[in-house]
């Protein structure tokens, strides 16, 4: 089966379908998994071994249509949920199954302090959106696969740092409400 995932930004974000990506190439047998995205987040991608192919959005969505056109998809995984995916999934044709963002409920909260969001984390929500393919959330948490050309020597550590048994990942954040 072959799978496209569409989630363009960000970081965080991306980092949060991890699970979803593993569980449909574990759980799904012979599983092809292509990821969209922007190529600002190509990286956290590329390494990733459970993804085959990634793709990626330019300033328009209309090459990126014609390239994923020809991989001719069973599936598409939105979760992103915006016009632009809407416009891929449109012309894709492909079996879509798309993330409920809850805008409004999120607006409410926000705006309102209302408390109507799921007691769900994010990543449950996300999961939740494959399981019309049967696809169980095998909770081995998040994925991220540092390129081997980026991981650090320990012995480059300073000495009060090696008996601590702990790694520390400072991801920054585009708004400052989410630094």
């Amino acid at each position: 089966m072959k799978i496209l995932i569409l989630r363009f930004s960000s970081i965080g974000d991306i980092v949060l379908t991890t699970p979803v990506i593993r569980c449909l190439k574990k759980q799904l047998p012979n599983a092809e998994i292509h990821y969209a995205t922007k190529n600002a987040f190509r990286g956290i991608l590329e390494n990733n071994s459970y993804v085959d192919k990634v793709h990626i959005l330019s300033s328009s969505t209309s090459s990126l249509i014609k390239e994923l056109k020809a991989e001719k998809f069973d599936v598409v995984i939105d979760l992103h949920k915006n016009l632009r995916t809407l416009k891929i999934k449109w012309a894709l044709g492909s079996t879509s199954y798309s993330f409920d963002k809850l805008n409004i409920r999120k607006w409410l909260f926000v705006n309102w302090k209302l408390k109507v969001m799921p007691e769900k984390h994010i990543v449950e929500r996300y999961l939740e959106t494959v399981f019309a393919l049967g696809i169980k959330n095998d909770n081995e948490g998040l994925n991220y696969f540092i390129p081997k050309n980026d991981i650090v020597n320990l012995d480059t550590l300073p000495k009060a740092f090696e008996k601590n048994g702990y790694a520390t990942i400072a991801i920054g954040a585009q708004h400052a409400t989410k630094r």
